[in-house]
């Protein structure tokens, strides 16, 4: 296919492979600086986090504690901050949000005009919705993580990117430059073996919950309950399993895997009293139906080929944990186990409960599915939905992506001290 024919199907809409003209020279510098500003900015994240914060767990005082998490909060911020000026850059898109407006976790008219907060131009400038919520979704892309976590800006008049928590395969913490500073920022590095893991998810989420609490900080859970991207690989194996228990496959999505969902809820939900479930139904244009994200977009092809999707489309339910049905956490003294962390970890959950829960989940996804049906009909999830561009909403936070306010101010403190 020639350049020009691409043009005319627009270049999102066609498979990565089917895109075969070489890159302009105009494209492959702006490839590359997008690279080195990349680079250079969690660089710069990683030097503050080392030089500026790992020595004050050094210091035997309270308070070095606390600026020690402060700090790394603001790094982790700085992160966020990035992932949005990356996508203003060199790879602009937007957020389509609409809201459930009938059926499980939907939003009444009232709530949806209270939580869409317009600046005086009429743009949609935050989204007022609660700040302690595990994130579910849809996993269509590898690129659903970075989109996320650009969601997370809008939320609050602040936005929650500075706390935002992901559980990764065990081997990233040792990838260079990232896998350091998602150390630091206290993810959850799983072994994949729920044996091993859910002991360790149960213990960390307990804890972070714990602190969210008490500093009465916001809490923000990434979880994928399909536990991958669909894909020709993944698609028949969700397709044995249905046949097998006896249920309905997914159309578009992969069937669900409940329990890393209930333990993460019935770990926060004790220590958390507002702990909300915000769910996501994800879509990207120029996917048809039955195809595989991961042939249309990827990180590679969104920044550096710059073709980005021209939108993400997200449809958004709001659930409190009396609407969800994670069991009876009265009675679970005699499963769990001591931690110094959290006082105690649940390591077992009844049958039953598990069985109830896992019924409600493949229901609610099973909704995702014909909602996404439906979005193939008419391109929208609802016939109200508002437009976010991804872009930061402050010129300041151009120099906080590349976390330049902690080292400035950790070097205004040792000159005033050395005078």
């Amino acid at each position: 296919m020639t350049l020009a024919e691409a043009n005319k199907a627009e270049l999102y809409t066609l498979p990565i492979l089917q895109r075969t003209e070489s890159l302009p020279w105009r494209r492959k510098l702006i490839a590359l600086v997008s690279g080195v500003v990349f680079t250079v900015a969690c660089l710069m994240i990683n030097a503050t986090q080392i030089v500026f914060l790992l020595p004050l767990l050094l210091l035997p005082f309270k308070w070095s504690r606390t600026m020690y998490a402060d700090g790394i909060r603001y790094t982790k911020r700085a992160f966020g901050s990035l992932l949005l000026l990356m996508c203003q850059w060199f790879a602009p898109t937007k957020l389509i949000i609409s809201f459930e407006r009938e059926g499980k976790g939907r939003f009444t008219e009232e709530e949806i005009e209270r939580i869409v907060v317009k600046n005086k131009n009429g743009e949609v400038e935050s989204l007022d919705l609660p700040t302690k919520f595990i994130l579910i979704a849809n996993h269509q892309v590898y690129a659903d993580w970075w989109y996320g976590w650009c969601l997370t800006y809008f939320i609050g008049p602040h936005g929650v990117h500075d706390s935002v928590y992901i559980t990764l395969k065990k081997s990233l913490q040792w990838v260079p430059i990232l896998g350091w500073g998602m150390r630091c920022f206290n993810f959850i590095f799983l072994a994949r073996s729920w044996v091993s893991d859910r002991i360790q998810l149960s213990s960390h989420l307990s804890a972070l919950g714990k602190a969210a609490e008490e500093h009465d900080n916001p809490l923000v859970f990434f979880l994928y309950p399909e536990g991958t991207v669909v894909s020709k690989d993944t698609r028949p194996i969700s397709k044995k399993f249905a046949d097998k228990m006896g249920i309905d496959d997914m159309t578009n999505m992969l069937l669900p895997r409940s329990t890393g969902l209930q333990y993460s809820l019935r770990s926060l939900a004790p220590r958390i009293p507002d702990l909300k479930l915000l769910d996501i139904t994800t879509v990207y244009p120029g996917i048809p139906p039955m195809g595989y994200g991961q042939s249309w977009y990827t990180l590679r092809s969104i920044f550096l080929h710059g073709v980005p999707p021209p939108a993400i489309h997200y449809h958004l339910r709001l659930f409190g944990m009396n609407d969800v049905p994670i069991g009876d956490l009265s009675k679970t003294n005699a499963s769990v186990v001591p931690d110094s962390k959290s006082s105690a970890v649940e390591v077992e959950i009844p049958e039953a409960e598990k069985a109830v829960f896992d019924l409600w989940l493949r229901e609610l996804w099973h909704e995702k599915d014909r909602s996404i049906t439906r979005w193939f009909e008419s391109s929208s999830f609802a016939t109200t939905s508002y437009e976010i561009p991804l872009k930061l909403r402050q010129k300041r936070d151009i120099l906080d992506a590349f976390c330049f306010f902690l080292p400035a101010a950790f070097g205004y403190m040792w000159s005033r001290i050395r005078k």
